[in-house]
């Protein structure tokens, strides 16, 4: 086999709460994810050991890669001498909270699986994933899924209609996961996700999930970037229905009717230095 081509989709929270601290020093959540469009390009063909190239210079492209820890776990667990090359072709904002490199090292595993003739079936994937990170086991599949335990317990949903969607990302501004997480308290939350009734309007869509929406990590994020509560006032001033940061920032999403009505929220955001996409939610791969 002399290529295999992923499609590394990102994902947005649909609503993210923090039930608690766990014994391992993680945080138990409860989120629903989401996939979405905006996808980056991973190409898996013959190389020399592991190696990693990139269309983007400011990547790093060594050990510390996601991309490639990924390959070198899934060749230890499988006793396999790796000589591949892996080729990202980015697309999806870096450091945005879209779970870029979470779906890059998801797209190296399925790839692999496939170009080694592996067979793995995506549950055993997703257990290596965890390893590996907490948001990379949802990005095996993706879809809509309800997340728990730190993120890799998952529960797969019926996918949500097609909805639009802008997402914006503050040009430069990079937030530290781990920094945000350390620095939650639920003290300052006023208003915290609805996940189970979140989860029963997903179906519907639109609107209808508007309510029960809702990420508690703003409360750490927003205020020392204020910057994201303009965007959300922004797209919200244009006519999307609902904004909301996805992860733990920057990247602001807002949903829309419809594309002409993304069109305009992206335009509306040309005062701000920002990356902008316009995309859909996607369903679960096959």
């Amino acid at each position: 086999m002399k290529q295999i081509k992923e499609t590394a989709y990102a994902k947005i929270n649909l609503g993210l709460d923090i039930l608690g601290k766990r014994e391992d020093g993680y945080h138990e959540v409860s989120m629903i994810m989401q996939s979405v469009g905006l996808s980056d390009e991973v190409v898996i063909s013959k190389g020399n050991g592991i190696q990693i190239s990139c269309n983007l210079h400011n990547l790093s492209c060594g050990p510390d890669n996601l991309a490639y820890r990924a390959a070198a776990l899934l060749a230890g667990h499988c006793d396999i001498i790796p000589n591949v090359h892996i080729a990202l072709n980015k697309k999806i904002f870096l450091a945005a909270g879209l779970a870029g490199g979470s779906s890059d090292a998801a797209a190296v595993l399925r790839g692999l699986n496939r170009y080694w003739g592996l067979n793995l079936e995506n549950y055993e994937l997703e257990q290596l994933a965890a390893q590996l990170g907490s948001d990379i086991p949802f990005c095996i599949e993706g879809g809509t899924m309800l997340a728990t335990g730190r993120g890799e317990v998952l529960i797969k949903l019926e996918d949500m209609p097609e909805t639009w969607l802008v997402l914006a990302k503050p040009r430069g501004l990079e937030v530290s996961t781990a920094w945000v997480y350390k620095n939650f308290n639920h003290g300052r939350v006023v208003h915290a996700p609805c996940i189970w009734q979140l989860e029963a309007y997903l179906r519907e869509g639109g609107k209808a999930i508007v309510p029960y929406m809702g990420n508690v990590l703003e409360t750490v994020t927003i205020p020392a970037h204020p910057v994201i509560a303009s965007i959300k006032a922004a797209m919200l001033g244009a006519g999307a229905y609902y904004s909301l940061m996805s992860g733990s920032g920057p990247t602001v999403f807002g949903l829309t009717a419809d594309k002409e009505t993304a069109k305009r929220v992206q335009q509306a955001l040309t005062d701000f230095d920002v990356e902008t996409a316009i995309t859909t939610t996607i369903g679960r791969r096959n």
